[in-house]
């Protein structure tokens, strides 16, 4: 039997996305360890998200989020980061990673 078990487990993983959730997918540069983990900080404090996995090999982070959370709200936490946010995506379909100052 093979183990495919990975190596390292994300702190919370992108659980399947439920039928009133939303799943968002968002490509960031993140050079480093550092800079994952702060998105992964502010991931974690954001109200409606249920999961997420912030890759620093893939430069995406998988948001999962109850049906309340919109994806401006988490395009513009990322943002708050500093991290430059290359592309985004809310359930299957891109979005604008513009961040309209308010």
């Amino acid at each position: 039997m093979v183990d495919v078990t990975p190596a390292v487990a994300p702190a919370v993983a992108a659980a399947p996305v439920a039928e009133n959730d939303h799943k968002y997918i968002f490509n960031i540069t993140m050079p480093c360890g550092g800079c994952s983990g702060a998105v992964e900080r502010v991931l974690k404090k954001l109200e409606g998200v249920k999961s997420y996995e912030v890759s620093l090999e893939t430069q995406l982070a998988t948001v999962i989020t109850d049906s309340s959370l919109p994806y401006d709200k988490v395009l513009k936490t990322i943002h708050k980061t500093g991290k430059k946010i290359n592309k985004g995506e809310a359930d299957g379909v891109e979005q604008s990673v513009e961040v309209v100052a308010e």
